[in-house]
């Protein structure tokens, strides 16, 4: 599958916030936003004023690339989302934090999505007693993830777990670091999550 391969910080210097795409380094001087907070490119520094399609794009483009999607990907989202009763963009982010390899990097079983989902395509997680592959799998209330006992030695794994109290649980999510296993308590409002997403904005843009 198709997947971007060039460095992780210019997305986030692109978008003009931190999507917190490499783990435990975003929240360190390391961080490249933090060093240079403008758009990559000669004329990153420029201020540009933008069109109203520029700032919906620039938000779905944001959202999609905190979850790690494809183009493709994420607008089956919305369609899911669109089917939904309810109000679509919140369906939309509802849906994105259902997804598995999401549910692990909230748990703090992996520094970022990529890394959760390379981990769950390696089979490194089971479901309610089940190895799991796809990393696209919606969780559900009462759903138990937890490593399989011989991955819990994986060093990304440990280092993950030392660093979950940067971030925290939400409150969807019970996390049971010692015993690698985390529980869903119940599905997510969009309340729950606290990162600085307009969804409408991604709604209007689809919508037109």
């Amino acid at each position: 599958m198709a997947r971007y391969t060039e460095a992780k910080c210019r997305l986030c210097r692109r978008e003009g916030q931190k999507l917190f795409l490499k783990g435990d380094r975003c929240y360190t001087d390391k961080c490249a936003y933090e060093r240079r907070p403008y758009a990559p490119g000669g004329a990153g520094r420029l201020r540009k004023k933008l069109s109203d399609y520029a700032v919906q794009l620039r938000e779905k483009q944001k959202v999609r690339r905190m979850y790690g999607l494809l183009e493709g990907q994420f607008h089956t989202y919305f369609e899911r989302a669109e089917a939904q009763k309810g109000v679509t963009g919140a369906n939309l982010l509802i849906l994105l934090e259902r997804r598995l390899d999401n549910v692990i990097y909230r748990l703090g079983f992996a520094n970022s999505r990529d890394q959760a989902r390379q981990l769950v395509t390696h089979g490194v997680f089971k479901v309610n007693g089940r190895r799991v592959s796809v990393p696209s799998q919606l969780v559900r209330p009462n759903d138990v993830i937890e490593v399989r006992e011989e991955s819990r030695k994986v060093p990304v794994i440990m280092e993950a777990q030392e660093v979950i109290a940067r971030r925290g649980c939400p409150g969807w999510l019970e996390s049971d670091g010692a015993n690698f296993k985390g529980t869903v308590k119940a599905l997510p409002v969009r309340e729950d999550i606290q990162f600085p997403i307009n969804e409408h904005l991604i709604v209007e843009l689809y919508s037109k």
